[in-house]
């Protein structure tokens, strides 16, 4: 027998032919045997179930007429069917049927009696007299229901009276502005197959096993059957082949990392983690289509939606894409897993390993990609993307290409942090996508265009320009000297260069073990050391913006690596030319190379009575006690000696001070004025470049200059620290 296309109003008109004749369908009875109604359940999952259901309705009633699923019923010799598959449907349909007849004040409506549920009588009663009840439409439906003194409390605590109340009241709220909706219903605006269970060859035995399961369909088996039924429409050779991959081939690949210790019963089932990865396979597809998704929904019915409905632009090609990404993890030549792959070019730790780059925090991205429900960091996004571009021409690539060029990207991504963005303003991930191809595929980087008048220009909105620049250098480098790439390798995987080796530079690779043994070993008192020997040798702070100024921080790794990595911060190169100066004085390094260093700079200020500025940064611990290294002096030509040390990245705080007045009297130094004067009674002490000022508290009228003697240079000839103290020792104050 052939499924016939219904509406919920005509299906009650049905003549089924079986054996015994022609039974007509008198009545639909959910049975015992079935689960509660669950699309008026209130969890998250069922919420996004619900909305995309009601949606697709109300675009019938408005727009485009709508044929759902099948539904499969039996029908006893009564007439009264009971449905196999498609019990959450109907009754979704009852309710809107019933609020439209309500809505419109329709009186004939004999055929909603003509339903009912039999899995409680509470149930079975809620329905009668909600068909025969006439609400206001004034307040909330559920509001109104409730309040009627045929609807008992305790029906509250039957789980389909209480969804079919949350689908009444969600009904209301999509279906109010709707005024034709029960004649748009009449014209069968939304229809179904109707197919009986006899009619397929099924027993009533496989009737009772089917419905056993007593669970709701998840969020997941809503996905499959929506993406199948969407497949089916654009190709159903493909469709069939992915939907086999779904359930055997892929759910092997994800069975593995199936366990995202989250104590629940999905980390038994693969569910989440396949849509995880489909949301990382659509984030790719948007990127490589042009798209920003920042405001854009990551739900994965609106992805489905959005890229894989028959209608999307390019579905076959996103189709194609979908599947690759998945398949190029089934069988990778030579491993077994996915794991296993990873493991072999990326480092266990974060030690430098031949043939292996250092991956950040996550070493396994494919397990992170399944397990994160954000999503993956863009990085981390690049970084996949260019290891698939490598599963997916692994007969082009050889292995030796892929570690090197792997190693690059990782690089890039490491040196980028303010690039590898997506903001609707600013959306750079569709070019770096395009630039990891290259990379990957040919072993080159692009960073210059043609203009149509054939001028050349750099191109914009990849990676981090200067990291661009220093990679295309080191291919040069590595082509041209392969017995030194090994040694360029550990270099960039130490822990205070991560990829960018411009403080050293490839023209200076012969100081790569020197850098070692200077920087092995952290401390805060090693640290501490390698700053003042620095600073001995040279100034080498850099120069932010608004007075700011970036130097060393014995606490911290990352003050170090912000200055060893190109910025906007201008004076890279003199930070760069006093580390090398350092690095020639001595092929290793301990503490007593640091200290002579140290002492010779000091001893060389006191005999020549010269003491810049940078003398008292090496002599006086108070100096150098900001732990982000971060100094303030907006206007360092014209007085130079009057550095602010700052306790915080970004701005002066009561923490901030003044060095050469905290190190003199720091028992006097006040907080509520930033630590720039010390207080005497009714007098302070402020610094000026040429030495001090003593001023009244009250009026601020000077008292007296304490001046420190300076040579033609503008330069101290006598440490302006002991002159402070000799001067507050004979004042008495």
């Amino acid at each position: 027998m052939e499924a016939k296309l219904h509406s919920f109003f005509d299906i009650f008109d049905t003549g089924v032919e079986d054996a015994q004749g022609n039974i007509q369908v008198n009545k639909i009875v959910i049975p015992v045997i079935q689960r509660d109604y669950a699309q008026g359940r209130t969890s998250p999952e069922i919420a996004r179930v619900r909305k995309r259901f009601l949606d697709s309705l109300y675009r019938a009633v408005t727009e485009e007429p709508v044929t759902l699923d099948f539904v499969y019923g039996d029908i006893d010799v009564n007439g009264v069917m009971t449905p196999l598959d498609g019990q959450q449907r109907l009754t979704t349909l009852f309710l809107l049927y019933w609020y439209a007849a309500r809505k419109s004040a329709i009186t004939e409506c004999e055929f909603l009696n003509k339903f009912s549920y039999e899995t409680r009588c509470t149930a079975r009663d809620f329905c009668l007299e909600l068909v025969n009840f006439v609400p206001s439409f004034d307040g909330e439906l559920s509001k109104e229901i409730k309040d009627q003194a045929w609807f008992p409390l305790d029906w509250l605590k039957d789980p389909t009276v209480s969804a079919m109340l949350v689908m009444l009241d969600a009904i209301a709220e999509k279906f109010a502005e709707v005024c034709d909706l029960w004649e748009k219903l009449q014209n069968n605006a939304i229809t179904f197959y109707f197919l009986p269970i006899r009619a397929m060859g099924m027993t009533d035995e496989l009737y009772i096993k089917m419905n056993s399961r007593g669970k709701p369909l998840t969020a997941f088996e809503h996905f499959k059957a929506e993406l199948e039924r969407e497949l089916r429409k654009v190709d159903d050779v493909a469709a069939k082949r992915i939907m086999g991959k779904i359930d055997r081939e892929w759910t092997d690949l994800l069975w593995g990392y199936r366990n995202g210790h989250t104590g629940t019963v999905a980390d038994n089932i693969v569910d989440d983690e396949f849509l995880r990865y489909f949301k990382f396979v659509c984030d790719i597809i948007g990127y490589r289509g042009g798209e920003s998704l920042q405001g854009k929904s990551r739900d994965e019915f609106d992805l489905l939606k959005r890229y894989f409905f028959a209608e999307s632009e390019f579905v076959r090609e996103n189709i194609d894409t979908l599947e690759i990404f998945f398949d190029c993890w089934c069988d990778i030549p030579g491993y077994d897993t996915p794991t296993e792959f990873l493991k072999s070019f990326i480092a266990e730790g974060d030690e430098h390993e031949p043939g292996k780059i250092i991956a950040g925090d996550k070493k396994d991205i494919f397990e992170d990609c399944l397990h994160r429900d954000t999503g993956l960091v863009l990085g981390n996004k690049v970084r996949l993307y260019a290891i698939i571009v490598y599963l997916q021409n692994y007969d082009r690539v050889t292995r030796q290409e892929f570690v090197r060029r792997i190693r690059i990207i990782d690089n890039l991504v490491r040196n980028s942090n303010d690039e590898v963005v997506d903001r609707s303003d600013r959306n750079r991930m569709p070019a770096i996508l395009a630039q990891v191809d290259t990379i990957m595929l040919y072993g080159r980087i692009d960073i210059f265009r043609k203009t149509k008048l054939k001028k050349i220009k750099r191109k914009k909105g990849t990676f981090n320009w200067h990291q661009l620049l220093e990679e295309q250098k080191k291919i040069k480098f590595v082509h041209e000297h392969p017995e030194q790439a090994e040694i360029l390798f550990e270099l960039e995987d130490h822990y205070l260069l991560r990829g960018q080796i411009g403080i050293i530079g490839l023209e200076h690779l012969d100081y790569a073990g020197r850098f070692f043994s200077l920087f092995s070993n952290w401390s805060k008192e090693k640290m501490d050391k390698i700053d003042c020997a620095m600073m001995s040798l040279g100034d080498y702070g850099q120069k932010e913006y608004s007075g700011r100024y970036q130097y060393a921080s014995y606490d911290k790794e990352e003050v170090w690596r912000k200055l060893f990595h190109r910025s906007g911060n201008s004076d890279f190169a003199k930070t760069k030319n006093v580390l090398l100066n350092l690095l020639a004085k001595s092929e290793s390094f301990d503490d007593n190379v640091l200290q002579k260093i140290i002492d010779d700079f000091i001893a060389e200020c006191e005999e020549k009575h010269e003491y810049p500025w940078r003398y008292y940064y090496v002599k006086y611990d108070v100096y150098r006690a900001g732990k982000d290294g971060k100094l303030y002096n907006d206007a360092t030509e014209e007085q130079p000696y009057l550095f602010l040390v700052m306790q915080t990245k970004l701005r002066c705080s009561k923490n901030s001070y003044m060095p050469y007045l905290k190190a003199a009297d720091d028992e006097h130094l006040s907080e509520e004025y930033c630590g720039q004067i010390l207080i005497y009674g009714n007098r302070y002490i402020m610094c000026e470049n040429g030495g001090y000022l003593l001023c009244d508290f009250k009026t601020d009228q000077l008292i007296r200059k304490i001046s420190v003697k300076q040579n033609e240079k503008g330069i101290d000839t006598e440490d302006r620290v002991v002159r402070l103290k000799k001067y507050i020792r004979r004042a008495g104050l």
